[in-house]
């Protein structure tokens, strides 16, 4: 095991606490999203997985070692992990490439040039090698503190949010090659996000934080499929919720269905169409069957009164 969380106990006030008896395992060269809304700690738990704040209690133990925070380390971190946060904390006066290059070692300089060239070419920064950071964009700086957390192959890249600063098109090519990367060169990756439906290819297990709380844990295919609840299920984009009592009156077996999980039937529960959207690969619409309104995707414009059946 990679990562090891023993009841950890944190809070920043006594009348509130986050984590509370907190049990976590991580293992080598896998993908882990930690998924969950904004306020649910996930900043929180990477901070103290990096050792930027202390803990009141508990263990994390990295890699066969214990960590001890900020009260064991002066210079905040640790060794074989490198963390991306939301302040990139380059260097303003040199390049990106200098930055991208800030800890490989100068002892060869032509394999130096060779994997900052690599990692800006994973990032889609090769054309910005020479440029300032303060010419760039912050999902242009975001990649250049990725592409030099990279540089030194650690053991565990730990990335809070690493796409939210970035246009979709960046985003699709990012992820790719990231992931790739990561893979490659058995990089195990902890990424913090809250929309799951960008990455979830790619991940082999998906952790849900609630509250400080683990809720659910698992593989993203058994999560997508079986949420444990609303909450989780909203991580993954639109849904619609069924009540116990929607659930009986429908006769449904599970309380969630995503809308492409809803379709046209010849025989099934009647429904009224009350708008059709085109929305680029499918057309939205918004139904009304049993007094209550669902959101139903189709390859075609939909109008009037249908039927529907729940897959």
């Amino acid at each position: 095991m990679l990562l090891e969380i023993r009841h950890l106990n944190f809070s920043y006030t006594k009348e509130k606490p986050l984590f509370q008896d907190l049990n976590l395992n991580l293992e080598a060269s896998k993908i882990i999203a930690l998924a969950g809304e904004s306020g649910c700690g996930k900043s929180t738990l990477l901070s103290l997985i990096y050792g930027l704040i202390d803990w009141e209690s508990g263990e994390i133990i990295f890699d066969g070692g214990k960590l001890f925070g900020p009260k064991g380390n002066l210079v905040p971190g640790e060794a074989n992990m490198k963390f991306v946060a939301q302040n990139f904390d380059l260097m303003p006066y040199a390049t990106v490439a200098e930055n991208v290059g800030k800890f490989i070692s100068n002892i060869n300089l032509n394999k130096k040039k060779e994997t900052v060239a690599e990692l800006l070419e994973v990032v889609g920064l090769e054309d910005f090698a020479n440029v300032l950071p303060k010419y760039l964009s912050g999902g242009q700086q975001q990649r250049v503190a990725i592409a030099r957390a990279l540089s030194v192959l650690p053991k565990l890249l730990i990335l809070d949010e690493p796409f939210s600063n970035l246009d979709f098109p960046r985003k699709i090519e990012l992820r790719e090659k990231l992931f790739r990367y990561v893979k490659q060169n058995h990089i195990s990756l902890l990424i913090s996000t809250h929309e799951l439906q960008d990455i979830i290819p790619w991940l082999d297990r998906i952790i849900v934080l609630q509250s400080g709380s683990v809720i659910q844990d698992g593989s993203p295919e058994e999560t997508y499929r079986n949420p444990y609840n609303s909450y989780v299920a909203k991580l993954f984009g639109e849904v619609n919720i069924f009540s116990e009592t929607e659930k009986t009156d429908f006769q449904l077996p599970k309380f969630s269905y995503y809308p492409q999980e809803i379709r046209i039937t010849e025989n099934g529960t009647e429904a009224e169409v009350v708008e059709s959207r085109f929305a680029g690969n499918h057309y939205w619409n918004k139904i009304k069957a049993r007094n209550k309104e669902l959101v139903m995707y189709t390859d075609h414009k939909t109008e009037g009164r249908i039927r529907i059946s729940f897959d």
